[in-house]
């Protein structure tokens, strides 16, 4: 279970790409270095530098294992900036406000775009990292609904009790734990 549960959080962790992806860009790297071009404009043989390990090694580890970090932190940038994008087109809304059966344009290209950054078949919590924050209602409406669900379980002063603390934690200690949210 341990390890399934590794996998899976692994899986949902560098979601919309997949950890083959990064097998697939570690060795395309290493390909256009074979080829004798530098795909990294410079940062391999930086990296190359200050490796801490630089004794140890031969120069051509040294070079894999700069190649290997590069390709590393080129393919973890590449899934941010699919999150991201990713979070960008979920908070798109006006698909909701259509009539049935009708789709606008917007929401065609939206749809597409949703699909080709979602990838792969997704797990129950993949979209998590990419889904936007909702926002934190106000205190007010929160203890005014509260009073108002309360109501009808509370005997009158019980109730009357319940609204003097409701205002007593919307002015004290509310204001507090709605800046933490």
């Amino acid at each position: 279970k341990r390890l399934n549960r590794m996998k899976n959080s692994v899986i949902t962790g560098v979601y919309p790409a997949s950890p083959s992806s990064w097998l697939f860009v570690v060795i395309a790297i290493l390909a256009t270095m074979y080829t004798r071009s530098d795909p990294s404009m410079g940062l391999i043989a930086k990296i190359q530098e200050h490796l801490p390990v630089s004794q140890s090694l031969s120069v051509q580890s040294q070079t894999v294992l700069s190649a290997v970090l590069f390709s590393t932190a080129l393919w973890l940038s590449l899934i941010l900036t699919m999150r991201l994008i990713l979070k960008q087109l979920l908070s798109y809304h006006h698909w909701m406000f259509e009539q049935h059966g009708q789709m606008s344009n917007t929401t065609r290209v939206w749809l597409a775009l949703v699909r080709i950054f979602s990838g792969r078949k997704p797990l129950l919590y993949s979209y998590q990292g990419s889904l936007p924050h909702l926002p934190v209602p106000r205190i007010k409406d929160t203890v005014s609904r509260y009073l108002e669900s309360v109501r009808p379980l509370l005997e009158e002063e019980q109730y009357r009790r319940m609204s003097c603390l409701a205002g007593e934690f919307e002015h004290s200690l509310g204001p507090r734990l709605q800046w933490y949210l």
